[in-house]
């Protein structure tokens, strides 16, 4: 298939520029794969569509503050954008403006928080911090929540996003955005869903640059996702492995939970205790091995996250509940409503 074939007319008014002020409030359309129904209700009621011994699984990864804003030796406003740490103070990242970023030139984030650019290929930057600092308090100090760049409204400040734009399950830190499916998840919520028999567990993958790395082929079986680091314990291993047994639904919670359980099954054959690469690109012709149901958020025209949202619901079924949302005036992207799959 071609990328052309996971386009959609979106009007801009509809991406969400900032959260709602209840996380549980979203609007929510279930889409039915077996009779291909679509049905307008609202995430409060996850809990009426779910069933006892359904295991939801959560990606409790956690977001730092990956954007830093800086100043060259020249005095020139400098935007940096956090990748992957490779070790030693040194990170792949993104730059802007990238051709005013050459190897060699210097940067301050702040007092004390200095690094220097080390390779630039093509806006992608290699830069290394001063290895004396204390790296993770001047991150927190100085860094950015890293919002989406559709995202273009004036922040109020620096940390207005922080505890938003996080799960609250967020533990492990590493990911350069939130996995947002989870956003709409309360305590209140979770301890509800386990109240009536659903199984609640987690992993963690870290959301990478490559779930965001535009499509750039036409033929998307050409298209790669970029690898992004993941870890199951011992005791989610187990709940996963017992639902299959008891022949029990697997609900994931996001796109990134898909990859993360659908890397693990088709590479063991069975949930082990891990930390590994989700190497996987889910594309049309991928037969789902580990899921059975799927909650996530409106995607981008184009975009990886549609075409594995489609391979898992079905090109026309997907594009038709695009459709609808838009006509519905469902709010899109990371601050939006969601979809449930099942």
């Amino acid at each position: 298939m071609l990328i052309d074939d996971f386009d959609y007319d979106l009007p801009e008014e509809l991406i969400a520029q900032k959260p709602l002020a209840d996380r549980g409030a979203s609007r929510m359309m279930v889409v039915d794969r077996s009779s291909g129904s679509l049905t307008d209700t609202y995430f409060d009621d996850i809990g009426n569509l779910l069933h006892p011994g359904d295991t939801l699984v959560l990606n409790n990864t956690k977001v730092f503050p990956a954007r830093l804003l800086g100043k060259s030796e020249t005095g020139a406003n400098v935007e940096i954008f956090l990748i992957r740490d490779i070790g030693n103070g040194i990170w792949e990242s993104l730059g802007r403006p990238a051709r005013r970023l050459p190897p060699g030139k210097k940067i301050n984030f702040g007092e004390g928080f200095d690094a220097e650019v080390l390779e630039n290929g093509q806006g992608r930057l290699t830069i290394g911090f001063d290895s004396r600092i204390d790296f993770q308090s001047m991150l927190e100090r100085f860094g950015r929540t890293p919002l989406p760049p559709y995202i273009k409204r004036q922040i109020a400040s620096p940390d207005s996003d922080r505890e938003r734009y996080q799960t609250v399950f967020a533990k492990n830190l590493g990911a350069i955005a939130a996995p947002t499916a989870g956003l709409h998840f309360t305590p209140e919520k979770l301890s509800e869903l386990s109240c009536a028999g659903i199984r609640v567990c987690e992993i963690t993958l870290h959301v990478g640059y490559g779930t965001f790395e535009p499509v750039r082929v036409d033929d998307i079986s050409q298209h790669s996702v970029l690898p992004e680091e993941y870890e199951i314990s011992r005791e989610s291993a187990d709940t996963l492995n017992r639902s299959r047994a008891d022949g029990q639904r697997i609900v994931a919670v996001g796109t990134t939970t898909t990859r993360a359980l659908e890397t693990a099954l088709s590479r063991n054959g069975l949930f082990t205790a891990e930390r590994a690469s989700a190497e996987l690109t889910i594309t049309p012709g991928y037969e789902f091995c580990a899921i059975n149901a799927l909650l996530t958020n409106f995607h981008l025209p184009r975009s990886s996250l549609l075409i594995l949202v489609s391979t898992f619901a079905g090109h026309d079924l997907t594009l038709r509940a695009y459709r609808h949302a838009v006509e519905a005036r469902y709010r899109f992207f990371s601050y939006g409503d969601c979809v449930l799959i099942t």
